[in-house]
């Protein structure tokens, strides 16, 4: 594969209370610079995770006014919602595809709760409304809890996983634990990476390298734009990453393209 997904991730949660509009301008620049996907929590205005997704809808809806891009919700989170309750996003009309974790885990001091319950749930509803699941794993042992749910149920084609690396409690971002990580991807399977916490460019450097169809960058993983230096909005990230993508001789996908990649189109 010779085209790359870029994925949107462009709130952080930490950083508290957010402007929609300035999300919305900042996302439409992204788009602009190379981003096909965008990834978005259900928050408030405040950033707090909330089953109320008419702060999602609003800011996908201010995008989608402007430009086109692959729609994906998000299912998770740290927080006490319960499964339905973090379901909701995929009740919004626009969404392609939406993130279904493979698991729970520790991320830092917080215990990131996805019982098998909760994943057939998730899984059985993206099923129902043709949203396609990208499906988040922490560790390896994810992608056996995902390929065994597979036999009891059915999931959108292709399975997608994106292999998380960089939280405290998971894997690390080094490319002895990537290339680990990636030989358990059953190859009928789609894969991407996220790289919480980047400090560098070199690990997602390493997945393109090695195949990956999809690399998510924004706030809500890491602003680093250079040593000592932040980026001030999401679109200097994807401008860097394209530019990085184009250095190694492949090519940025389209959304169109990424829609096709994903067999969004059928």
């Amino acid at each position: 594969m010779n085209k790359v997904i870029l994925s949107l991730a462009p709130v952080n949660a930490a950083t508290g209370p957010f402007s929609v509009q300035e999300t919305a301008e900042d996302i439409v620049k992204s788009i602009d610079a190379g981003a096909s996907m965008c990834h978005i929590h259900s928050r408030d205005r405040e950033g707090k995770l909330t089953p109320d997704i008419s702060v999602m809808c609003e800011i996908f809806d201010e995008v989608l006014r402007q430009r086109d891009v692959v729609v994906q919700t998000s299912t998770g989170g740290v927080s006490d919602m319960n499964i339905r309750e973090r379901c909701n996003p995929l009740e919004y009309t626009e969404a392609e595809t939406a993130s279904l974790n493979g698991g729970s885990t520790n991320l830092g001091e917080a215990v990131y709760r996805n019982s098998l319950e909760d994943i057939r749930y998730c899984s059985k509803v993206c099923y129902e409304k043709k949203i396609l699941p990208e499906i988040e794993v922490f560790d390896i042992g994810m992608i056996d809890n995902i390929n065994k749910l597979r036999a009891e149920q059915p999931f959108l084609e292709p399975v997608f996983f994106n292999l998380v690396f960089g939280h405290r409690g998971g894997m690390q971002p080094t490319v002895e634990a990537l290339y680990a990580f990636k030989s358990f991807v059953p190859k009928d399977c789609l894969w991407g990476v996220t790289h919480y916490g980047r400090d560098n460019w070199s690990f997602l450097a390493a997945a393109i390298a090695m195949g990956a169809a999809e690399v998510r960058i924004g706030f809500e993983d890491s602003a680093y734009l250079a040593p000592d230096k932040s980026a001030e909005k999401n679109y200097e990230l994807v401008e860097r990453l394209a530019e990085l993508i184009h250095a190694m001789g492949l090519k940025v996908a389209s959304v169109a393209e990424a829609r096709e990649i994903l067999k969004l189109c059928n």
